[in-house]
C-alpha cells in the first residue's frame, strides 16, 4: 500500500526538473451518484487520479491502494490503472493525462513509451497538503480546458503546472516528519506480525501518542492498524495452508494467534469459509493453463494452484483471487509468452494441468513435461459441456450440476427483469479498433445475450464467425435500438472514438439520440466460461438498472 518514491533519472544524464517540460493533454471529471468503476486499462501517458469525494480501491500496475483522503494517485506510461470508488452521495474524480518532454540541443523530445516513464517516475500514492487547494486547481483547469478563448485554454496549462508543483513539493516534504516515523511502525508490523502487538507498542515505535497513532494510521493508509495486522496474518496463513503437512494449530501459532478456535473465527469472518474448508481446496494443486479454465474451476468452488493473472487482461481474477492463487502465470495478450508459463509450471510442480485444446503441437509437447494434462474440447463443446467435463475429471459432477441449476434460476430472473426494461429493442455489439467498426458476436454473446436472455439482435449473428467489418453508413442503415461498445484501449482507436462520437452520422443513430449506448469491457465479455457468463448476466442487469455510468471515455478496453 505504500507509495513509490519520486525519482528523476537517466542512465547517461543527470536530469533535474528544470530539464523537463510538462503538458496537460486531457482532463476529465467523473461524477455520479453511488459507485463508479474505472476498468483496468493501459495508459500511454502519465495519469493523475484525484479523488475529491469517495472511497474504495485503485490498482496502479500490480499494486493495489486503498483510496485515502488528501492523496493523489499517479500512473506512468506503459502501466495499467483502474479501480472502484464508492460514495454515500456523489462520487467525484478528476483524471488528468499529461506528457513529459526533455530539452535536448534546443529541441524537445516527447517521452510517451514505457522506458521513458522512468525519466519522470512519479507514481503510486502521494499525500498532498493543502488538498483543498489541489481540488480548487482541478476545478479551474477543467473550467479553462474547454473554453472558446485560447487565452483561457493557455491558462489551464500553467494552472496545471502549479498543481504539479504542489504534488511534487508535498512528495518531497513527506520523506521526513511523522509519516516517516509511522512507516517505521508499519514496517515493524510487516516483519513481526506474529508477535503480540498492541497499539501502545506500535505508537511507541512511531514515537507518537496511541490516540494520534490510531488516527494517523487510518488517515494515512485508509485502514485501521488492527485491521491491517489482521490482513497481514490472514494472508500469511493462506500461504502456510498451501504446505502439504501444515496443521491448523501450528498455522495459528505461527501468525500470532495462541487460540486456534479464535483464529478459525477470524479467518471465516475475513475469508468467508473455515480454514479447514479453505485448506482442502487450496491443497489441490490444479493448474489452470488458460483463463477460461480458471472460470470453470471457480464455478466448481476450486481455486487453482496456478492460473493466468494480470490486473487488466484478467481483471476480475486478479482483483479477487491473486492472494489465493499461489503461482501467477503470465496472462498478457491471452498467453503469448507461453514458454515462460511452462517454465513457471515446471518449477511449481502442479498435480495436474487443465487446458483448452486449442494449442499448437509444440506448446502441447512442452506442456506435457510439466504434469498430467486434461484437455477440454474448445470448439466441439459448449461452455456447459466444458464445465461438466471438467467436473467429471475432478470428481465434482454434483457441484457442477448444482451450479448450473443456480445459474438457470438466475438467468430466468434476469431475463424477465431485462426484457421488462428493454421490451423488443434490437441490440448490436460494436467493436471499435483503430479506425474500423466491427459487428462483434462471439460465443459468449450468442449463448448468453441471445439464447439465455433472449434479446433481439439487430444483425443475423449466425452469419458471423466473430467480427464483420461495418461502415458508418451501414450502421446508420441498420440503426439498432441499443448499442454495446467494446473499444480497444489503444491510442489510435481512442483518437478515432473521440472524433466519431461527435460526428453527425453517429449522432443521428437512434441509440445515441435516446441515450442507449453502453460500454462493455473485454473482461468478462471475451471469456467463454461459466464464471464469466454469470458475471455477464450480472452486468446486463446492472447496465439497465442505472448502477453503471454510460459514458466515461477511456474506461473501457478490448484487445482482440
Amino acid at each position: 500500500m505504500s507509495g513509490h518514491s519520486f525519482v528523476v533519472k537517466e542512465a547517461s544524464n543527470n536530469l533535474s526538473l528544470d530539464d523537463l517540460s510538462f503538458r496537460l493533454r486531457h482532463i476529465e471529471l467523473l461524477k455520479r451518484n453511488g459507485n463508479l468503476q474505472i476498468e483496468q486499462q493501459l495508459t500511454f501517458s502519465h495519469v493523475l487520479i484525484i479523488v475529491v469525494n469517495g472511497h474504495g480501491q485503485l490498482t496502479l500496475g500490480t499494486t493495489e491502494y486503498r483510496i485515502q483522503q488528501n492523496h493523489v494517485y499517479a500512473c506512468i506510461p506503459g502501466e495499467t490503472y483502474g479501480g472502484e470508488i464508492q460514495a454515500l452521495d456523489e462520487t467525484e474524480i478528476y483524471l488528468l493525462k499529461f506528457e513529459v518532454f526533455r530539452s535536448t540541443d534546443q529541441r524537445y523530445e516527447c517521452m510517451v513509451n514505457e522506458k521513458d516513464g522512468r525519466l519522470f517516475s512519479l507514481q503510486g500514492e502521494i499525500q498532498v497538503f493543502p488538498f483543498d487547494q489541489l481540488t480548487s486547481l482541478c476545478k479551474s483547469i477543467f473550467q479553462y480546458w474547454d473554453s472558446d478563448d485560447e487565452l483561457e485554454r493557455f491558462r489551464s496549462q500553467f494552472t496545471f503546472q502549479k498543481l504539479l508543483y504542489i504534488i511534487l513539493k508535498s512528495r518531497s516534504f513527506l520523506h521526513n516528519g511523522s509519516c516517516a516515523a509511522l512507516e517505521l511502525a508499519k514496517d515493524y508490523m510487516d516483519h513481526y506480525y506474529y508477535e503480540n502487538l498492541s497499539i501502545e507498542q506500535l505508537a511507541a515505535i512511531a514515537k507518537i501518542s496511541p490516540k494520534y497513532f490510531v488516527d494517523l494510521f487510518k488517515k494515512t493508509y485508509g485502514i485501521s492498524a488492527i485491521d491491517y495486522l489482521t490482513e497481514l496474518r490472514i494472508n500469511k496463513a493462506k500461504q502456510l495452508m498451501a504446505q502439504s503437512h501444515a496443521k491448523l494449530k501450528d498455522i495459528a501459532h505461527q501468525i500470532g494467534y495462541n487460540d486456534e478456535f479464535y483464529f478459525s473465527r477470524k479467518f471465516k469472518k475475513q475469508v468467508g469459509v473455515t480454514p479447514t474448508h479453505y485448506m482442502k481446496r487450496r491443497r489441490r494443486k490444479i493448474a489452470a493453463y488458460r483463463s477460461p479454465i480458471t472460470g470453470q474451476l471457480l464455478a466448481l468452488k476450486i481455486i487453482p494452484y496456478a492460473a493466468p493473472l494480470h490486473p487488466k487482461w484478467t481483471a476480475y481474477y486478479y482483483k479477487e483471487y491473486r492472494t489465493d492463487i499461489s503461482v501467477h502465470l503470465n496472462a498478457y495478450r491471452n498467453g503469448q509468452k507461453w514458454e515462460l508459463n511452462i517454465e513457471k509450471l515446471l518449477q511449481a510442480k502442479p498435480e495436474v494441468v487443465i487446458s483448452t485444446d486449442d494449442l499448437d503441437e509444440m506448446e502441447k509437447e512442452k506442456l506435457s513435461r510439466v504434469a498430467p494434462i486434461y484437455y477440454i474440447p474448445w470448439q466441439e463443446k459448449n461452455w456447459r459441456e466444458q464445465l461438466l467435463l471438467t467436473a467429471e475429471f475432478l470428481g465434482e459432477t454434483q457441484e457442477a450440476e448444482d451450479w448450473l441449476k443456480n445459474y438457470d434460476r438466475k438467468v430466468k430472473h434476469a431475463r424477465e427483469w431485462v426484457k421488462n426494461k428493454v421490451k423488443d429493442d434490437t441490440f448490436l455489439i460494436l467493436r471499435i479498433s483503430k479506425q474500423n467498426l466491427y459487428v462483434h458476436c462471439n460465443r459468449s454473446i450468442t449463448d448468453i445475450l441471445f439464447h439465455d436472455l433472449q434479446l433481439a439482435f439487430a444483425y443475423d449473428c449466425n452469419q458471423l464467425a466473430c467480427d464483420e467489418r461495418m461502415t458508418i453508413d451501414q450502421l446508420i442503415e441498420l440503426d439498432p435500438d441499443r448499442l454495446l461498445l467494446l473499444i480497444r484501449q489503444e491510442e489510435e482507436t481512442l483518437a478515432y472514438w473521440k472524433t466519431l462520437q461527435y460526428s453527425l452520422p453517429w449522432q443521428e443513430l437512434s441509440a445515441v439520440r435516446n441515450n442507449r449506448v453502453y460500454f462493455i469491457s473485454s473482461d468478462p465479455w471475451l471469456e467463454y466460461s461459466s464464471s464469466a457468463h454469470e458475471r455477464i448476466i450480472d452486468e446486463m442487469v446492472s447496465l439497465f438498472s442505472g448502477n453503471r455510468p454510460k459514458r466515461i471515455l477511456d474506461t473501457v478496453h478490448g484487445h482482440i
